[in-house]
């Protein structure tokens, strides 16, 4: 099949802000990222409003359709001017998804993630500080693709695997202060899933024998756990100027599912159908920022050299001493 070419001027200018745009997603550190997220790298490249002030909120249209973006994506294909270092293909549609992201991405963020049988049949018996469960699969998927849960010890979910395998609420039940973060879009359905999913760990906790009552076998009972919302919510979309589509407006239903903690403004963003995706966040200020809600705050004074004096008292194996 013939190649498409760019036949006008505003082709042509998708193609250079496509260009400009894959390098920019992937920057500084070979990052890997989805089509969507070039989508909105492409949109801030052809309007870098991204560039103003933080103190002037902005959620702006988007600057071009997503249908024009897919055509200038198909013509960098078949016109074969090289790949494109860090875009992760699509996942097939159909049931086994969710396994596709286990074997691409080292582990598994579908239903299935964590109710296989484990090669290690103690793999459960341990304590589990944080969990993350993402609103989108694709987000979850560029998350353990970047190795977030290795550099955060932190488990990645999509919360299409919902509910939680009470083993997994059995081990976060074992570490004081344990947290389960949700990172969700800031509209009606994302906001809401931090309660959704709040609710759905009071529920296994229930099975799994926290208020004194039978519990499943061999999953003894847990402490609550802290459910925490990550965000977006609309006030961050409109710090970080993302690009906010319109949608249809949302139900009176979902309005009373919204916490009480969004200003008037907010609601009234979300009430005219606007929403934010988290993938309209640059790639590296997503990673960054994740990373860092997950690792907490770090101990103020801790250095390298606090790190190695104290390897001097940490008994076997450290450092002679005089």
């Amino acid at each position: 099949m013939t190649p498409r070419v760019a036949t006008g001027i505003g082709d042509r200018l998708l193609d250079r802000a496509l260009t400009t745009a894959v390098a920019r997603a992937g920057a500084p550190a070979r990052i890997r990222f989805t089509e969507r997220q070039l989508y909105y790298e492409m949109c801030r490249v052809l309007r870098p409003l991204h560039t103003v002030p933080r103190r002037i909120p902005l959620t702006p249209a988007p600057p071009v359709r997503y249908e024009r973006f897919e055509e200038a994506l198909r013509r960098r294909r078949e016109a074969g001017k090289g790949e494109m270092p860090g875009l992760l293909e699509p996942l097939p549609s159909g049931p086994s998804a969710g396994s596709a992201v286990g074997r691409s991405a080292g582990a598994s963020v579908g239903p299935t993630a964590v109710r296989r049988t484990p090669e290690e049949p103690d793999l459960y018996a341990y304590g589990l500080p944080r969990l993350l469960v993402c609103q989108s699969h694709a987000v979850a998927r560029m998350l353990l693709a970047n190795d977030i849960h290795l550099e955060a010890a932190c488990p990645v979910l999509a919360a299409d695997g919902l509910p939680l395998d009470p083993r997994l609420v059995a081990g976060l039940g074992r570490v004081e202060g344990a947290t389960v973060h949700v990172l969700h879009d800031a509209s009606t359905a994302g906001i809401a899933l931090t309660a959704r999913v709040r609710a759905d760990v009071a529920g296994v906790a229930d099975v799994a024998g926290v208020r004194g009552g039978s519990g499943v076998p061999g999953v003894p009972g847990v402490p609550g756990v802290r459910v925490a919302s990550m965000g977006l919510v609309p006030r961050h979309a409109a710090a970080l100027h993302l690009v906010s589509p319109h949608g249809p407006a949302p139900g009176p239903d979902d309005g009373r599912a919204l916490p009480s903690a969004l200003e008037p403004r907010e609601r009234d963003w979300l009430a005219d159908g606007r929403f934010a995706e988290v993938e309209a966040v640059p790639p590296a200020r997503l990673l960054r920022t994740v990373l860092r809600v997950l690792r907490g705050p770090t101990t103020p004074g801790q250095s390298l050299w606090t790190g190695l004096r104290e390897l001097r008292t940490a008994g076997f194996m450290t450092w002679p001493t005089d």
